[in-house]
């Protein structure tokens, strides 16, 4: 399992992990009871309960670099194109 922490604004927002049945978002418990928590995307509005996909969800994979940076990055970094996770793990 691969586990990353989503940070907004300094503060570890939720965390995305990757395991055999595919990605799950949880966010920070600590995060939830904050004064003025705003949602990472609105696609993951707040709430308690992980969310789950089987793909990557589209918001995390919209941060991933495209075109001749995702070339630089594949290249100085070793990754795979494919691993998505490992390529947001890298930016």
């Amino acid at each position: 399992m691969r586990k990353v922490a989503i940070k907004t604004s300094d503060k570890t927002a939720g965390w995305l992990t990757q395991d055999e049945q595919g990605y799950h978002f949880v966010y920070d418990s600590t995060y939830l009871t904050e004064a003025g928590a705003r949602p990472v995307s609105l696609t993951l509005p707040l709430r308690n309960e992980a969310y789950f996909s089987k793909v990557m969800f589209p918001f995390f994979d919209g941060l991933i670099p495209e075109g001749w940076l995702l070339d630089i990055a594949e290249r100085n970094w070793k990754l795979n194109p494919r691993d998505r996770m490992g390529l947001l793990l890298a930016c």
